[in-house]
């Protein structure tokens, strides 16, 4: 793990041991920190009893402690924990915020940070993979993978590339990046936020913690990234800031896993962040070739009579689902759950592209409504009832996407626990050949 002398003989308060509660606890206990901690579960409060005080913050007295670390999930608008920290003059940060204040006793390093709405995954665990191809030690860490904090340091010359949502800016303070990245900013995660204006502004923050002689990279064209790029070049402080918005990279047909036009920028992205790092085009070409992908992100499950199957689960709003459903010319579309607004703007640019709809979950009658006059709609209700159905009417060269344009929780645990039923629903329909048999029917 990582640990520091910055955190030797400091006191801590940490609020949550799942994930990264728990990776910044063992961080700081193994840095000689001392520690209060607390998690509403028994067990885990249990686990840690021997290392540190058991004590739920809200009811202690904290002042003069150095810091109350929460994870990221936990909202800090109007919260209890936010008004015990600001009684007891004690700073609220988050994970990120602890290995900013441990980088300087780690060997030499540069930090890439990639924020944006969506495709932050993608295009950090490609940064990582064109990082490894071309022989330059890395680790992915932040909103992906495993803790930052849980893993080994990397050896002088190594780049961290991190994933940043808002919630992690939100509680990071002293990040300075090498390179930072904004890929993009559209409506989300609103209920955390003063309104757009707040959530985008909470994207931005990552640039007020950059160093002037640091790099950082614009990908879209959207508004709020016009106005951020537009706010740091007003400041001036900044001098090495690029725009990547109208960027072209040719040779997408050759990347199997980056199809689309959002991964198209993804790419662009990806590939201006490692030539900021120094890395050369017959370095990064040939990633794009073996780069895999990311599990629920636009990747392919099985291919069977000519029928492509594509889970994209990750596609939680229609902003994400939207370019999804420009990468391939004829898809039948597994779309709902619980939606988050009630249009399917972005996605309606594309709707040539789509044989059928298959609509699922609590927004199911809704997206019916939206799509009935646009598109032939199927209601599907239930995962496995669009995908038997989708499966049935697929003829080859189509594709069955499910890219649902909504959160998960009317139906699954989180959008991980969907695509996993999306890819056994799959196999299912594969393994009793109902692939294309509606198809075939209608051909005798």
């Amino acid at each position: 793990m990582i640990v520091s002398p910055a955190f030797a003989g400091k006191r801590y308060a940490i609020l949550g041991l799942a994930r990264s509660g728990m990776a910044a606890f063992e961080s700081l206990h193994a840095s000689g920190a001392e520690l209060l901690a607390w998690d509403n579960r028994e067990e885990l409060r249990e686990s840690v009893r021997d290392k540190a005080m058991i004590a739920d913050p809200l009811v202690s007295d904290l002042t003069g402690y150095d810091a109350i670390i929460v994870s990221p999930g936990v909202a800090l608008n109007g919260q209890p924990i936010a008004q015990k920290a600001a009684a007891d003059g004690v700073p609220i940060i988050g994970d990120i915020e602890l290995f900013s204040q441990a980088r300087p006793a780690l060997p030499a390093h540069r930090v890439v940070g990639i924020t944006g709405t969506n495709g932050k995954s993608t295009t950090t665990a490609l940064v990582h993979h064109m990082l490894v191809s071309a022989g330059v030690p890395s680790l992915m860490g932040g909103n992906i993978g495993v803790p930052i904090l849980s893993q080994e340091p990397l050896p002088k010359g190594g780049v961290y590339v991190l994933e940043l949502s808002s919630y992690q800016i939100d509680l990071t303070q002293s990040l300075d990046c090498d390179v930072a990245l904004l890929l993009n900013i559209s409506p989300d995660h609103l209920d955390r936020y003063d309104g757009f204006d707040g959530y985008a502004a909470s994207k931005a923050r990552l640039f007020d913690m950059l160093g002037a002689d640091h790099v950082a990279i614009f990908a879209s064209s959207d508004e709020k990234t016009r106005l951020a790029l537009n706010g740091l070049r007003d400041l001036g402080r900044v001098q090495n800031i690029i725009d990547a918005s109208s960027v072209t990279i040719s040779g997408q047909a050759d990347w199997p896993s980056l199809q689309g036009p959002h991964n198209l920028q993804n790419v662009i992205a990806a590939v201006a962040t490692v030539e900021a790092l120094g890395i050369s085009e017959e370095q990064w070409c040939p990633a794009l070739e073996s780069f895999t992908g990311l599990a629920h992100r636009m990747e392919r499950i099985a291919e069977a009579q000519g029928v492509l199957f594509v889970n994209d689960s990750k596609a939680t709003n229609p902003a994400s689902t939207g370019p999804a459903l420009g990468a391939y010319p004829k898809i039948h579309w597994i779309v709902g759950g619980m939606p988050k607004g009630d249009t399917l703007t972005e996605c309606e640019p594309f709707y040539q592209n789509v044989v059928k709809a298959y609509t699922i979950g609590e927004a199911g009658p809704m997206f019916g409504k939206l799509l009935a006059d646009k598109i032939p709609v199927e209601s599907s209700e239930m995962m496995l009832t669009a995908v038997q159905r989708a499966a049935a009417n697929a003829r080859p060269g189509e594709v069955v996407l499910l890219s649902p344009a909504c959160a998960s929780f009317d139906q699954f645990r989180d959008f991980e626990a969907r695509g996993d039923c999306f890819r056994t629903a799959v196999n299912s329909v594969i393994e009793n050949n109902l692939v294309g048999t509606a198809a075939a029917e209608a051909n005798r």
